[in-house]
């Protein structure tokens, strides 16, 4: 866990604990990967079903 955090936000575990302040930018940044994520699973999912209109 300790080498996924650090390569994901650039800190390890122990100072994303001790610190507010890195706790709170490293939420904010996979806050914004999940809502990226879920915008690009949202248009992959209308290109499918049109793509399936077209078809049918």
């Amino acid at each position: 866990m300790e080498k996924a955090m650090h390569c994901a936000h650039g800190v390890g575990y122990e100072e994303y604990m001790r610190h507010h302040s890195v706790r709170m930018r490293v939420e904010k940044s996979r806050e914004k990967d999940y809502n990226l994520c879920r915008r690009m699973v949202a248009d992959l999912d209308r290109l499918v079903h049109y793509n399936n209109r077209l078809t049918t």
